[in-house]
This record gives structure tokens, sequence and C-alpha cells, in this order.
């Protein structure tokens, strides 16, 4: 069973930046497959960014060059790094764990997941 907790949103105007973190619980942290979701109000779930065990990122064309995420196996945690935000970027974001799975943009490939956290871009 993993636990994951998310903090660092906010609101925060276009153009400007935030980083997420997500702590999670457990001893093998470093041998999941770790993802960051969104979904803003009255959409669906979207993929954003996703790391598996080693190292290797995948990101969504739409945050591409602005977004990054980052690993720290020894503080159990990843974050993801959000620059030039956009209001469209608006949306709760959520961290999610695997240790298994194929397609790495797939939500219901993720078993574990945080309770989310808010980031409002205003114009």
């Amino acid at each position: 069973q993993v636990q994951l907790v998310e903090s660092g949103g906010g609101l925060v105007q276009a153009g400007g930046s935030l980083r997420l973190s997500c702590a999670a619980s457990g001893r093998t942290f470093s041998s999941y497959t770790m993802g960051w979701f969104r979904q803003a109000p009255g959409k669906e779930r979207e993929f954003v960014v996703g790391a598996w065990s080693s190292g290797n990122t995948y990101y969504a064309d739409s945050v591409k060059g602005r977004f990054t995420i980052s690993r720290d196996n020894t503080k159990n945690t990843v974050y993801l790094q959000m620059n030039s935000l956009k209001p469209e970027d608006t949306a709760d974001y959520y961290c999610a764990a695997r240790n298994s799975g194929t397609i790495i943009t797939d939500a219901r490939s993720y078993p574990y997941w945080g309770q989310g956290t808010q980031v409002t871009v205003s114009s």
C-alpha cells in the first residue's frame, strides 16, 4: 500500500511558476512509476507527465518545455516544477503511483492516488 500526499498548489499569475510536491509512504518508492495528472472543472482527468523508475520521463505535449518532473528517492518524493503557467493549466493536480503497467499515460493503470492539490492560474 502506498499513500501519496501532494502539496504546493496555489494561485499564480500567468507566466509564473509553481512547484508541486508529492510525498510517498513505503519502502519501495524507487521502484514505482510516478505520474502527475490534472483535472479541470467539467473536464476529464488528463495525463501531464510520468517518470519511470529508470528515470526516463514522458510529457504531454501541452506541458512539454514548461513542466519538469523530478524525483528524490532518498526523500520518497516526486516534484513537478511548472513554469510559464497559462490559465489553461488551471486544474486539480494529482500524483499517482504504480509498480506495473505498460501505458504510462493511462490513469487506470495507477492504483495509488493522492488527494490532489489545486492550481489556479489567473490571466
